[in-house]
């Protein structure tokens, strides 16, 4: 009998800054053995607990521009004044070994995939349960000057008004549900029927066979 290979699933997660995206994608790294995680490449400062590598690639502006110009990002976007990208390499050759890869992104990179790969894309968009919660939330973090918590409430409610763009919303109001409504999702997502590239083969025999 034939093995049901299968094409990986890029699975992209995306929020207002403080609505649990990341969080949840820690949870979802740390029960899923077949997900990998998706490392951005960014001009942003490294944040206090951030490892290179690990959770970013901290480059300068001239890199940056160096890796869009020859065309070695898959999507790259500009937020709060910082330039993030995912390289184009680690995505392929990922997905071709039929291994997840989450990504921790904003519409504008969530745009972009979709008009580059939208086969291989499952998009879920995170949203606060109120937006009191996601203030507190982002002073809870403790790593922003007021100004900048003040800059990305505003920025908020636009970005919240791409949730209809996006396959699948979720209310993060407990994190333990939210992460399991991320993993049913994930489930569903790998057995369909697209995506199993040998199913074609392995039904041939069973109806050969029989």
């Amino acid at each position: 009998m034939k093995d049901i290979n299968r094409r990986g699933i890029m699975l992209v997660l995306s929020s207002p800054s403080g609505a649990g995206k990341t969080t949840i994608a820690n949870h979802l790294l740390e029960r899923e053995p077949n997900l990998v995680p998706s490392i951005s490449v960014t001009t942003r400062p490294c944040r206090p607990g951030e490892k290179e590598g690990r959770d970013y690639v901290f480059i300068n502006s001239s890199q940056f521009y160096d890796l869009v110009e020859k065309g070695e990002l898959l999507e790259h976007a500009e937020v709060f004044g910082h330039s993030y990208g995912t390289p184009k390499k680690q995505v392929l050759d990922t997905l071709s070994d039929g291994k997840d890869m989450i990504f921790d992104i904003d519409w504008q990179g969530t745009q972009q995939l979709a008009q580059l790969a939208r086969t291989d894309l499952v998009s879920v968009f995170i949203l606060p349960p109120t937006t009191e919660e996601l203030e507190r939330r982002l002073r809870s973090r403790a790593q922003d000057k007021d100004e900048v918590v003040q800059r990305r409430m505003a920025e908020a409610a636009m970005e919240m008004s791409h949730w209809a763009e996006y396959d699948y919303v979720i209310i993060n109001r407990d994190l333990k549900t939210s992460v399991q409504q991320v993993r049913a999702i994930l489930v569903a997502e790998r057995l369909r029927r697209t995506r199993q590239l040998g199913l074609v083969d392995f039904v041939n025999d069973l109806r050969h066979k029989g």
